[in-house]
């Protein structure tokens, strides 16, 4: 199956696994790539020493393409991008920062970059910085999707842009892949359907969840980790997503954040001052990770918050990522066929009742 992303990546499919901290770990990573698609590492939540044994882990596991997600916005994800950089990762994808300088870089050894956008302005901004292709978050994605659906959002991106269009948020069966690809994406990401096959990381308890929810439990709040986020629904997330966090806690946790993540104190009591939203966002993030980490390890839901798209209403069980892939890229002639039958037969009907 042969389209831009393919050739662009070297990959037999065109589907993607994104970079979801404690998800997107090597063995995932590993097991959609020799399935045929490009799996992504998540690097957010690595330190530069776990981020050189993590892409190294990769290599070990497969001989194929794979790449690395890096939040340029976070404490370390420079340095995380360097031990990336360093080591020559084929694909390296990065979001919420300006990635001009890994880019460049990233080319000179033949590498190829993809940003993440939510908006067709900002997937502008990308392609000028010189990425080879654009990740677009809808709104039903899990995490951080953007407040426009996939429907109208990626045929608004494909449509200003002159490079490929990885489609994200919503997608999770074959269907979805032939619509994204109707809707002029070269290729789907596909975070909820790969966080609950067999080699996912993900507790077994919250897969059982996925499966047992449908696409009305998931919620969607600018107010847990100070970004707009979808989240399982569940009575702890009702609660936590109800307000923002206030300044003065924001500013407690990201002292917290500071001392874990080694940084000086000033720079944050200086940043309280200069860059306030920024410490803030920061602090939101790290009083966040406890909670999703509670959920994604520990399978604890009355205490954590799992990320999830509305996808889940499309997941019906869990199986290994190759199963997973066929069930992807199988049925798609057939498919289209059936479509077209069914088309032309209203089409008949109308003519006979006309």
């Amino acid at each position: 199956m042969r389209t831009a992303i393919t050739q662009l990546f070297d990959i037999d499919y065109p589907v993607i696994l994104p970079g979801m901290s404690w998800i997107s770990t090597p063995e995932l990573v590993a097991a959609v790539s020799n399935a045929g698609g490009l799996g992504i590492l998540a690097l957010g939540p690595l330190n530069p020493q776990q981020t050189r044994e993590s892409i190294q882990r990769v290599r070990e596991l497969t001989d194929k393409p794979f790449g690395v997600n890096c939040a340029l916005i976070m404490p370390g994800a420079k340095e995380n991008a360097e031990i990336a950089l360093e080591l020559k990762v084929p694909v390296i994808n990065f979001s919420l920062g300006k990635g001009d300088w890994l880019i460049e870089r990233c080319h000179a050894y033949g590498g190829k970059v993809i940003a993440t956008v939510t908006t067709a302005k900002h997937a502008l901004a990308a392609q000028q910085q010189g990425v080879d292709a654009v990740m677009t978050t809808g709104h039903e994605a899990a995490a951080h999707g953007g407040e426009v659906t996939s429907l109208v959002l990626v045929p608004t991106i494909v449509d200003v842009l002159d490079i490929p269009v990885i489609a994200c948020g919503g997608f999770a069966d074959h269907r979805g892949l032939l619509a994204a690809l109707t809707l002029g994406a070269q290729g789907v990401a596909m975070g909820s359907r790969f966080a609950t096959v067999k080699e996912s990381p993900l507790h077994e308890n919250i897969k059982q969840q996925v499966i047992a929810k449908d696409q009305h439990d998931t919620i969607y709040s600018p107010h847990f980790d100070g970004l707009p986020a979808r989240y399982m629904k569940t009575p702890t997330a009702e609660k936590l997503t109800r307000k923002p966090m206030n300044f003065f806690l924001a500013a407690w946790q990201a002292l917290f954040a500071a001392l874990s993540l080694k940084v000086p104190l000033w720079k944050v009591f200086a940043g309280l001052l200069v860059e306030p939203q920024k410490i803030r966002l920061l602090a939101n993030f790290g009083a966040a990770t406890p909670r999703l980490k509670a959920a994604t390890e520990q399978g604890d839901l009355e205490r954590g918050m799992q990320f999830i798209g509305q996808s889940q209403g499309l997941i019906n069980d869990v199986c290994t990522a190759e199963e997973m892939m066929q069930r992807l890229v199988k049925p798609l002639g057939s498919t289209w066929q059936q479509v077209a039958q069914q088309l032309e037969q209203s089409a008949v009907a109308l003519q006979k009742a006309s």
